[in-house]
């Protein structure tokens, strides 16, 4: 875990970056499920805890450029929480292990933020994602919910941005982490399934070899035998021979650092012919696109060129027909791939996605307005220490298919009437993620099983 030496160095190089005023910080409070006693699992803020460390719900902290002044408000624990979760560090302890001078109760917050704001002093802030923050800067800043997320400091967003961008070693070594117990996860999965299963077995499963091994789930598990539903977080289906599942998981280390993984593998034994067909079509757009990883290197870039891999080996198939490259330029691809092909990935599974995509994704520049390259999350050139994921998909969704042929949508790159045939198809994708290096990427973490061949082997 980052000692306070280094969270001490991060708010060092956060404020040389920022020209005056106040910084807040907020932490993330507790987040009640049906009552306030009955909360979910607790998950602090990724840009509070990237900067002090402190995993304690309801703190915040404020470091005042001009005084050069960082406070930590927290409150010492009371006799009910000693009774309830046990001996817990006091506020003063908590400064100390991030490194931060001086303590003030959370009662303080509002009287410092209200005179900073009287004497005309500005008070930047992140983009507010839960409701408690809203509340909070309305109360203590008077701003109106609605006008909080143009108010958010794009200094501050740009600055934190910058430092948690790129990945340190020990970050690195924090996601291999999570990526090693996420391949486990995986490997579990693809080797248990079988027909007659339902979804919630495999889910099960997988979250509890996170768990066992001192991890969280960075994100709900994706557990399905509907893969053209991107985000298909039901559980309720039972698995039958001749379908195709798909496990999108990930672990999170006890750290807060991301694991995230997909594979998609047969409910038999084997794949079939058109199983097969995909797969190899979509492995081919992975290994194109992980081969393009490098400094320098727009993700747009490799983005676009796994989307014309994907719409070549469609058109050999007879589901596409025309120039590719017209193809993929009109957006007719995104029928089959509606999806960007990765994103950055850290203490976030999204890195940094609450600060804004324009800005952490895309450096600041527009983002495209058409039908699936709007979805991707990862614009800018690639530098040394970026992780990313590499995820590229085919996905066979009957209802888009029905809504552009009745409107009559690129009727000169998709062939509709072959694809009647694979609307019970489903969707399959492959993912992973990568460190880029000086010189291209490497993959983070063990391996999984790619090619059809590895993937029936642990079928057998």
């Amino acid at each position: 875990m980052p000692s306070a030496q280094c969270h001490s160095e991060r708010r060092v190089r956060l404020q040389a970056q920022m020209k005056g005023g106040l910084l807040l910080l907020l932490g993330n409070a507790e987040s009640p499920m049906n009552y306030g006693d009955n909360a979910y699992a607790f998950r602090q803020d990724s840009s509070f805890l990237y900067f002090t460390g402190v995993n304690r719900p309801g703190c915040a902290v404020v470091m005042d450029l001009e005084e050069d002044r960082t406070i930590l408000f927290a409150d010492d624990p009371t006799v009910d929480d000693l009774v309830w979760t046990g001996p817990q560090p006091t506020a003063r302890d908590l400064a100390r292990e991030a490194g931060i001078p001086e303590t003030a109760t959370v009662s303080a917050l509002g009287e410092v933020l209200r005179k900073a704001k009287a004497l005309g002093r500005p008070v930047h802030f992140l983009p507010p994602y839960r409701a408690e923050h809203r509340i909070l800067l309305q109360d203590l800043l008077g701003l109106p919910i609605a006008g909080q997320a143009a108010a958010a400091s794009i200094p501050f967003i740009q600055a934190v941005t910058e430092l948690r961008i790129r990945k340190s070693a020990d970050e690195v070594v924090e996601i291999e982490r999570a990526v090693n117990v996420s391949v486990d996860m995986h490997l579990a999965a693809i080797a248990m399934a079988r027909p007659g299963m339902t979804e919630a077995e495999i889910a099960a499963r997988v979250t509890q070899i996170a768990q066992a091994a001192g991890c969280s789930l960075s994100y709900p598990v994706i557990a399905t035998v509907h893969g053209e539903v991107l985000h298909n977080h039901h559980y309720h289906h039972e698995l039958q021979a001749g379908q195709l599942f798909l496990l999108d998981a990930g672990a999170e280390s006890p750290g807060g650092y991301a694991g995230d993984l997909t594979s998609t593998f047969p409910v038999d034994r084997t794949f079939t012919a058109r199983q097969r067909d995909i797969h190899n079509l979509v492995l081919k757009a992975f290994l194109a696109a992980v081969d393009a990883l490098k400094p320098g290197v727009p993700y747009r870039d490799v983005h676009l060129m796994a989307c014309r891999t994907l719409a070549a080996g469609m058109k050999e198939l007879g589901l596409m027909k025309g120039d590719v490259d017209e193809a993929v330029a009109a957006g007719a691809h995104a029928l089959f791939f509606p999806c960007g092909l990765g994103h950055l990935m850290g203490l976030d599974v999204h890195d940094m996605e609450n600060l804004g995509e324009v800005w952490v994704g895309y450096q600041g520049k527009p983002k495209s307005t058409q039908f699936g390259l709007k979805s991707l999350r990862l614009a800018r050139p690639l530098e040394e220490g970026f992780v990313l994921t590499v995820e590229p998909g085919i996905y066979f969704m009957p209802g888009l298919m029905d809504r552009w042929r009745g409107e009559g949508r690129f009727l000169e790159f998709i062939d509709y009437d072959a694809l009647e045939a694979w609307k019970d198809f489903g969707g399959l994708r492959i993912e992973e993620d990568f460190l880029v290096t000086a010189t291209g990427s490497r993959r983070l973490g063990r391996p999984k099983p790619r090619t059809v061949e590895e993937i029936e082997a642990l079928r057998s």
